[in-house]
């Protein structure tokens, strides 16, 4: 099995420094970039498995990268910052982050969200082949990841594919809690209220890209649930 790359960026070299001794330790290999320019040159050569994303840049910020990234590959991110705002942390998920760490973090923590996202990253190519899951209008298809609206490829990140595949899947009420556990593993410690981001993000690309109805349904007080009026049917 080959070895993760992973790409480091933030513009101290006593961050990347200890985040490369970090990866080293979990068998990644690591590549290095000062900038968002020259994460975005490094990204343009090499096929990486996961970037880490220090939000405070000089020439672009974290946030212009990502969205660099996100107009062109579904790669997980995992945002790094000093700032504990909330509001910062929402930004970074509603941009499309897939997690987002706050500095300073003890090693433990780092690793076992790398794990959980290099697990996820990892996981379709072990699925056996199955067919879509098709509803009017919408198909999801979880070996290639792919959701489609009249044909039509709409583009998700890591974990809102996995979220709604898993409401999809199951056809039942799930609780913050459970998708929590199941999605970002249970060793995730942030707020189950990122689920809420997600659900949000994901609701705003279908209709965005002209589905007519919302599959995913608020059940106040328990969770989500994934629903059609009428029941599935061919795309």
């Amino acid at each position: 099995m080959s070895k993760p790359l992973v790409l480091i960026v933030d513009d101290e070299w006593n961050m990347r420094n200890l985040l490369r001794i970090y990866l080293l330790q979990e068998g990644c290999l690591i590549r290095e970039a000062r900038t968002g320019s020259e994460a975005l040159g490094l990204l343009e050569q090499h096929e990486f498995d996961l970037v880490l994303l220090d939000v405070m840049m000089p020439d672009m910020d974290g946030w212009q990268v990502l969205r660099a990234i996100r107009a062109v590959r579904q790669i997980p991110v995992m945002m790094l910052t000093a700032r504990t705002d909330t509001k910062d942390k929402v930004h970074g998920l509603d941009a499309g982050a897939d997690d987002y760490l706050t500095k300073p973090f003890e090693p433990e923590e780092l690793a076992a969200r790398v794990r959980s996202l290099l697990r996820r990253a990892a996981a379709p190519r072990s699925l056996p082949v199955e067919d879509a899951l098709s509803f009017p209008s919408l198909r999801i298809y979880p070996l290639s990841r792919e959701v489609q609206i009249r044909e039509q490829t709409v583009d998700f990140t890591l974990k809102e594919f996995d979220l709604l595949l898993t409401l999809a899947r199951g056809q039942r009420v799930y609780t913050r809690e459970e998708l929590v556990g199941r999605l970002w593993g249970g060793d995730y410690e942030g707020d189950n209220r990122v689920v809420d981001t997600h659900i949000k993000n994901i609701r705003e690309k279908l209709q965005r890209a002209g589905l007519e109805y919302n599959p995913v349904q608020t059940v106040w007080g328990l969770g989500y649930k994934f629903q059609i009026t009428g029941g599935a049917d061919e795309a």
